[in-house]
């Protein structure tokens, strides 16, 4: 028979090596010189008898058994003709005489919830037109590149209009314009693995190779990434290698041993999630979850996984802190192999751990990952955001301490659903202080996530300004755009998210010293932060400067590097943003007066809870370029050193 697995095959599944494993488990309709057959693999290293059972035989798999192909457990059977549709499951009887019935662990479709069937499903035949994305994501480095992920939880994005959910196409055709109509570059979906339970929100799965049926069939899940690349928008899943749900149709106690999971139960048992934790010293399990990464990326064109729970995976389930060390190998390994098979892909690492070198190459003795989540500035700026602004000058220390190890990792900054969920309030209703504080609060936090360094990750509705808390049954509170002051929130991010893209120095050393340095990180009696950050051109830079307080301040005097002339880009206090209008209207020229260390300084405004961004006017042939002025505030200019002028009147 053709397609028979080779030894070859066999041995680098075993050794843990077959990285395109899902080429060979599984069910796959093959054409041999003209004659269709199906062909069905699967491993159960502790069966007794696997057999074949489905809609076309009464779920009776008796007259359908599997041949055992060798010793380690790897079973196969031959149906004829071409199978495609069919629901079906391995009917596995164990060495006690128990009979199971399992869905495939390589099925690339699965029967729509509740129903737990596999589907023998062919993935050939769509048609991409994303090959001048593809060109061009194969010559990017990612880390100098911009990144703003709108992160996406495609069940509660939008519903239609009988409250289903929306479909893979129609999500394409109203999410991509969205994303693209608000600045975001990537977009990030919650995991797409089947599941069973909706509220797991695809973090317990069951499918590490099928698409979930909830929104549609594999082909339209590839026409909205799809959509997505020819719109310019990167696709990011997440993926969870790390444990997986525990239902009877499943992967646990798959054969009626412990083939996936942990044998023992200290380290089988996930007790946080309910889960169980996959076995990284089983050689078969990293082709498993190594295919599975492969396949995503190369049969639907995936950008990237944000790679869930790492710290389960460095250390020992259940443990305090003990290393494992089978599960930084896997990590090494899965990071080797991405690399191999795909370069510039996003490997993101969400770890709350404090272990080194998670993006260096293992090579230099790193995990390999492209990016790791910055808890720690997550954590730091959100509790400093939550205390009241009278108190905030004695946490000084919680906006300045992140920069003491930014450069340490290649770090995403997130705002994800894990901080808008289980109480812990939306951003907007987590800033202190009345309707318009909490806006202008918020404005100034996300304009500060884009100035420090670090690539960008909101969750979806935060560009609105919701004041509830994710709902995951509900879609996003849409209705606010209706309102004066959400609106003018979206219109800040979509601007924000535009010259963020644009100024390089906002993207391209975010990974290094060279491109932030402090002007003052000092002034704790007044709230205020300002500090440059540079691109490769050291000559191109901005300052950036943040008022956490209400207090807005006339005249403010702060250094820079050189003897230019200053405009402001971009001002969270803006009328049009729904601020007071506290903003600099005028070109702001330097003064040869030392001032914080540097050669020269200015004088500004600073807006009350407000983020303001300036840059070198440039000139060309003699002739300034960005001489044009923009309507701005009409607040009165102080004298020379003069720092608390006024103070608007809303915030008072």
């Amino acid at each position: 028979m053709v397609n028979h697995p080779t030894e070859f095959q066999l041995h680098l599944f075993h050794e843990g090596a077959l990285f395109k494993s899902h080429d060979l488990f599984g069910a796959h309709v093959i054409n041999d010189g003209g004659t269709l057959y199906t062909r069905f693999c699967v491993w159960a290293p502790h069966a007794s008898e696997v057999r074949l059972a489905g809609d076309f035989n009464g779920w009776n798999g008796e007259g359908f058994p599997f041949e055992k192909v060798n010793k380690e457990g790897v079973w196969i059977f031959y149906a004829d003709g071409d199978m495609t549709g069919s629901l079906y499951k391995y009917e596995i009887i164990t060495s006690s005489g128990e009979k199971k019935l399992k869905a495939d662990p390589y099925a690339f479709f699965s029967e729509l919830r509740p129903n737990t069937a596999s589907v023998v499903q062919p993935l050939s035949g769509y048609k991409w037109n994303d090959k001048a994305w593809m060109r061009k994501r194969a010559k990017k480095v990612p880390v100098e590149e911009p990144a703003a992920i709108y992160e996406v939880h495609l069940g509660s994005w939008k519903k239609a209009e009988d409250g289903s959910f929306l479909t893979y196409r129609q999500a394409a055709d109203e999410l991509v314009p969205y994303v693209l109509e608000n600045g975001y570059t990537h977009i990030e979906l919650l995991p797409m693995t089947e599941h069973p339970l909706d509220a797991s929100w695809g973090y317990q799965s069951t499918g590490y190779f099928s698409v979930t049926s909830r929104y549609g069939t594999p082909h339209d899940f590839m026409y909205l990434v799809d959509q997505c690349h020819q719109n310019g928008i990167g696709v990011i899943l997440d993926w969870v290698p790390g444990h997986f749900c525990k239902d009877a149709h499943g992967l646990y106690c798959f054969d009626g041993g412990y083939a996936y999971e942990y044998k023992t139960e200290k380290d089988r048992e996930n007790l946080v999630w309910g889960t169980a934790n996959f076995d990284l010293t089983q050689t078969e399990v990293l082709s498993f979850l190594v295919s599975s990464a492969i396949f995503w990326l190369e049969t639907y064109h995936i950008d990237g996984f944000r790679v869930d729970a790492v710290a389960n995976i460095i250390y020992w389930p259940n443990s305090e802190k003990e290393v494992n060390p089978h599960g930084l190998a896997f990590l090494k390994k899965l990071n080797s192999a991405v690399a191999a098979f795909c370069p510039n892909i996003l490997m993101i690492a969400e770890d709350s751990t404090d272990w080194p070198n998670v993006t260096k190459a293992p090579a230099d003795g790193g995990l390999g990952f492209t990016y790791k989540w910055n808890m720690g500035w997550m954590n730091d700026i959100l509790k400093y955001m939550e205390t009241d602004p009278n108190q905030r000058r004695h946490h000084h220390n919680k906006v300045t301490f992140s920069l003491m190890y930014a450069f340490s990792e290649n770090f995403v900054l997130p705002f994800s659903h894990d901080e808008v969920v289980h109480g812990k309030k939306s951003l907007l209703d987590k800033m202190p202080g009345d309707y318009w504080q909490k806006f202008a609060q918020l404005r100034l936090l996300l304009g500060y996530q884009i100035g420090h360094p670090g690539k960008k990750l909101t969750f979806m509705g935060t560009e609105l300004g919701q004041f509830s808390e994710w709902k995951d049954k509900e879609q996003v509170d849409w209705h606010l755009g209706e309102y004066d002051m959400h609106a003018k929130l979206n219109l800040f991010v979509k601007e924000l998210n535009k010259l963020y893209k644009k100024s390089k120095p906002l993207f391209q050393l975010d990974s290094s010293p060279e491109g932030f340095e402090w002007i003052d990180p000092n002034n704790h009696h007044q709230s205020v932060f300002s500090f440059i950050r540079r691109g490769f051109n050291e000559e191109e830079l901005l300052v950036i400067v943040c008022n956490f307080t209400w207090q807005a301040y006339s005249g403010y005097r702060i250094g820079v590097p050189a003897p230019e002339r200053y405009r402001e880009i971009l001002n969270s206090d803006a009328r049009e943003f729904g601020g007071s209008g506290v903003i600099n209207k005028k070109t702001i020229t330097a003064e040869k007066e030392p001032f914080h260390g540097k050669p020269f300084s200015i004088q500004m405004n600073i807006p009350p809870y407000g983020i303001s961004i300036l840059r070198p006017v440039k000139k060309r042939k003699g002739i300034n370029a960005n001489a044009k002025e923009e309507n701005g505030s009409d607040a009165s200019r102080g004298r020379p050193g003069e720092q608390a002028k006024f103070i608007d009147k809303r915030t008072g």
